[in-house]
C-alpha cells in the first residue's frame, strides 16, 4: 500500500513541510502495524543508501547557508559502518511511540494507542511529529 507522509525539512525557509510517499507491505489495520511498516521501509532505504557508492557532493554557497541554518554543515555522507538492524529499529520505534517521544496524526486526528484500529485510504495523509524534550533542572 502506498501511504503519504508529511515530513518537515529542517533548515528550509520555504516549503518546510513536504509530502513523501512510502510503499509499505499490506494495509495496516492498527497503529502498531503502521509503525512496523514505515520503520521497515526506512531501514531498508537507509541500508540501501549505505551500500551504494555515493560521490561526495560539492557544497555550494546556498547549500552551506541552508546547512548552517539547520546547525550542521556536511557532505551528506554517513560515515558509520554498521547497517541498521530492523528488529531493533522496530522495537525502538514502538517504545518511542508508547513513551510519547513522537506522535502520529492521520489527517488531523491524533493516533493514541498501538492497538488502535485505523483505516488508511489513498487520500489520507500521515504526519509524524517528534516531540522535543526541554532540558533543565528541576528543584
Amino acid at each position: 500500500m502506498e501511504i503519504r507522509v508529511n515530513v518537515k525539512r529542517i533548515g528550509k525557509k520555504q516549503n518546510g513541510v513536504r509530502e513523501v510517499r512510502y510503499e509499505i507491505p499490506g494495509c495496516p489495520g492498527t497503529v502498531e502495524e503502521l509503525i512496523r511498516g514505515v520503520t521497515a521501509v526506512c531501514v531498508e532505504d537507509y541500508n540501501r543508501r549505505k551500500e551504494s557508492a555515493e560521490l561526495i557532493r560539492c557544497l555550494t554557497k546556498e547549500r552551506i547557508e541552508e546547512s548552517a541554518q539547520a546547525g550542521k554543515i556536511g557532505f551528506g555522507v554517513n560515515y558509520g559502518e554498521k547497517e541498521a538492524d530492523l528488529q531493533q529499529a522496530v522495537e525502538n520505534a514502538l517504545q518511542s511511540f508508547e513513551d510519547g517521544i513522537y506522535r502520529i496524526f492521520l489527517n488531523d486526528r491524533p493516533l493514541e494507542r498501538l492497538d488502535e484500529e485505523i483505516r488508511i485510504t489513498d487520500e489520507d495523509s500521515l504526519t509524524f511529529v517528534r516531540l522535543t524534550m526541554l532540558a533543565g533542572r528541576m528543584w
